[in-house]
């Protein structure tokens, strides 16, 4: 078996896609104490405080190093949903992105939340109110995909919400520490090679 290498300076991961071709059986939604709500064309400033706020500990930068004028054209484009998860004091603890822009298809493009609330069964909730607003008329496959590099708990939250495992690769790139997108000390689960 060879290794494949990667330059100083990069990031690699594996990054697997995970699709669901069936909508679910009706269930109930869990409760919790956190809320859902949908915020309508976000200020790209506030989008990215948020995203960092839930991505930055997993290395999440893709929204954080383009214009506002590219993530305009994504977030405020009427096919794209995006939800803030609030906690009860209304803080923004969470997110959760759903792209629909693709005919028949919905792509879970973010859905996370704070590191400081992952491991108390909310990610489970989450997913519950995601099922509800993904599987709208018209739709006939949900589509999410994670990285090695995501929370470890992520892969096991799809395939038991019933998502299959469907393509697999790897990504490369530009560790975002070393240009200073991120502290050095962010996510730690991943060494940087200088």
């Amino acid at each position: 078996m060879a290794l494949i290498p990667v330059k100083a300076g990069e990031v690699a991961t594996i990054v697997t896609r995970f699709e669901m071709t069936q909508r679910p059986k009706p269930a109930p939604l869990l409760s919790s104490p956190l809320r859902l709500v949908q915020w309508k064309e976000p200020d790209p400033e506030k989008y990215r405080i948020l995203f960092r706020r839930v991505g930055e500990h997993w290395l999440w930068h893709s929204r954080l190093v383009i214009s506002d004028h590219e993530l305009k054209a994504t977030i405020h484009d009427s096919q794209v949903n995006v939800h803030a998860v609030l906690d009860p004091r209304g803080i923004e603890v969470g997110l959760l992105e759903l792209d629909f822009r693709e005919p028949e298809h919905c792509i879970i493009a973010f859905l996370g939340l704070v590191p400081q609330l992952t491991g108390q069964g909310l990610g489970q909730w989450l997913m519950s109110q995601t099922m509800a607003l993904s599987w709208r008329k018209g739709v006939t496959k949900l589509l999410v995909q994670t990285s090695s590099i995501d929370d470890p708990r992520a892969q096991s939250l799809y395939v038991k919400a019933g998502f299959v495992p469907v393509h697999r690769g790897v990504d490369v790139f530009p560790d975002p520490r070393l240009s200073g997108l991120f502290p050095a000390n962010t996510a730690p689960h991943v060494p940087i090679v200088r």
